[in-house]
């Protein structure tokens, strides 16, 4: 069996309701218009905690399992997402993908080495058979990367993060029931290394009220509300939004021992720290103020490559010691 570490995130506490059930004694920070004070708790800091991350100057590379039926209008929102995060500015004093993340690089290790500031997508493999079928828990998808790598499908990389992203058919332990995702760590067998492993799913289906809001609608809430326009897909936008927080956390507390606050099993990581925050003047029920599509009406906060438009989480910052909203 591989030995294994998870963090899951719930994402992205959709509603004021959904917010008191999991931060129920929560109270506000006093600091500015970004920062919703009924959304983070006065208390947050999050603690570095002595152990390795995923830091510069390499590029973190992404080793991809689409597992399940993917189209290429799925697909390529995604890869456009990664290569988003190559620094090009498609327009110019505008947000983008990489200014998001360039927060990220305030969380440094023991030796100030801070996070790599770029992603690489390496390598792709399909699996449209659904080797592990299509209710599967998550030891099994430890393992089945473990049987990726060991088997040299994939490269071992202790620098990587390996990451299987399911189709909207596949049902996954604990996945629309207490989080959208999850990352975490297993030993090789031949070698013994750790790596970071993570996975994400398609929501359309089975969540996206929980797991695609603000572009779905809960099931509880006040009446009268409407969804925002994803810009790329209500399914798609869900699984780049929480692949967001996913980064994010592998990134800086990729085994459990870098930056977090709370219970190891259960942490507040750089973006989970601040849920249900896409904007300036975020509140429970609403994502915050948001860039509007003229012609498609699509909600967004960054641009990234081939034109597209990204909704992206708001991320602490550890130096200001806030939540950071893409304005």
């Amino acid at each position: 069996m591989a030995k294994m570490l998870e963090n899951s995130f719930l994402l992205p506490f959709t509603m004021a309701i959904a917010f008191a059930l999991l931060v129920s004694c929560s109270q506000g920070l006093n600091t500015s218009l970004d920062q919703p004070s009924s959304l983070v708790p006065s208390s947050t800091i999050l603690n570095y905690h002595g152990g390795p991350l995923l830091t510069g100057p390499r590029t973190i590379n992404i080793y991809l399992i689409w597992y399940g039926t993917f189209y290429l209008k799925d697909r390529t929102p995604i890869t456009d997402f990664f290569a988003s995060f190559n620094g090009l500015n498609p327009q110019p004093k505008e947000s983008t993908v990489a200014s998001w993340w360039n927060t990220i690089l305030s969380y440094k290790d023991k030796v100030g080495k801070p996070v790599s500031s770029t992603f690489t997508l390496s390598k792709q493999l399909g699996d449209i058979q659904y080797s592990l079928g299509k209710n599967i828990k998550r030891a099994q998808i430890a393992n089945y990367i473990k049987s990726k790598i060991d088997s040299k499908l994939l490269p071992l990389d202790p620098h990587g993060v390996y990451l299987v992203l399911t189709s909207k058919d596949v049902s996954v332990e604990q996945f629309c029931m207490s989080s959208c995702g999850f990352h975490g760590s297993i030993i090789t067998t031949a070698t013994k290394r750790r790596v970071v492993y993570a996975h994400v799913g398609d929501p359309f289906r089975q969540c996206p009220g929980l797991c695609s809001w603000p572009f779905a609608l809960p099931a509880y809430g006040p009446p009268g509300q409407a969804a925002l326009v994803a810009p790329n897909g209500v399914g798609t936008d869900g699984i780049i939004m929480n692949l967001a927080t996913i980064l994010a956390g592998a990134a800086t507390n990729p085994f459990n021992s870098g930056y977090f606050q709370g219970d190891v099993l259960a942490p507040l990581e750089a973006v989970t720290a601040c849920p249900g925050i896409f904007g300036p003047r975020a509140y429970p029920g609403y994502p915050g103020d948001l860039k509007v599509d003229k012609i498609s009406r699509a909600s967004y906060n960054a641009y990234g490559v081939n034109g597209r438009k990204f909704l992206l989480p708001a991320m602490w910052d550890p130096v200001q010691t806030n939540c950071k909203v893409l304005a």
